[in-house]
């Protein structure tokens, strides 16, 4: 078999979808846990899936809008390591939004806030360019050949 064709692997697909996803949501509630949960009694998936908790009229909704952002950015450091192609960036980081979207619309219904969609279009934006800089940076680095002649 050629080594140098690609193949493809609907499994491993999925699995990097999965991954990416779970990845993801990790470092949101990381972040909500670090940023919000200090400011709310309780935190709930509200903060997670409930559109109405973007909000730039309060100090928790800035700081709600920060992790969601950091997470994209978050992600595209997980990009480096489960996707590791510069060229499926995009491809990845816009199919986990819109995972996203639909566990938001089964979870508050439809995103009715321009905040939602700003700081999700944002987000796709982050994830998706930070984690093509990362992945072309390291398809860009040299390889080392450290091999030492022989001595005969």
């Amino acid at each position: 078999m050629f080594y140098g064709a690609i193949v493809w692997d609907p499994w491993l697909i999925v699995a990097q979808i999965v991954c990416l996803q779970c990845l993801y949501y990790l470092a949101l509630g990381l972040l909500m846990a670090l940023l919000v949960g200090t400011r709310v009694p309780r935190l709930t998936l509200l903060y997670l899936f409930d559109f109405a908790t973007l909000t730039p009229r309060t100090t928790t909704g800035w700081f709600v809008i920060a992790s969601f952002l950091l997470a994209a950015a978050a992600g595209a450091g997980f990009m480096l390591y489960v996707i590791e192609r510069a060229k499926k960036c995009l491809d990845f980081a816009a199919t986990l939004y819109i995972i996203h979207l639909f566990i938001c619309i089964v979870y508050g219904g439809w995103p009715a806030s321009v905040t939602w969609w700003v700081v999700n279009i944002a987000g796709l934006a982050i994830m998706s360019l930070l984690g093509e800089y990362l992945c072309i940076r390291r398809e860009l680095k040299e390889i080392p050949i450290s091999r030492l002649r022989a001595s005969v």
